[in-house]
């Protein structure tokens, strides 16, 4: 690997999650009932959502982290 890829990487993975990390506590921020009327509906889909895109995301880079070992196939016995 390339020391440039490795300082990109590091670089926008810190400003990412850092956005992703905020945004979420302004999400948890809608929790406050004084301000807001919502349902325990309205909490499941969005944890939900949360929840989907986060796990999709896990499985890009389980994928990408799986593909460097790869099996050898053979029709010869």
């Amino acid at each position: 690997m390339r020391e440039e890829d490795r300082q990109k990487f590091v670089q926008l993975a810190n400003k990412r999650v850092s956005k992703v990390l905020h945004d979420l506590q302004l999400i948890g921020n809608l929790s406050n009932r004084s301000n807001y009327n919502y349902t325990d509906e309205d909490v499941a889909k969005i944890f939900r959502a949360i929840n989907g895109e986060v796990k999709a995301c896990r499985k890009r880079f389980d994928l990408a982290l799986n593909t460097k070992e790869t099996s050898q196939f053979s029709l010869d016995d």
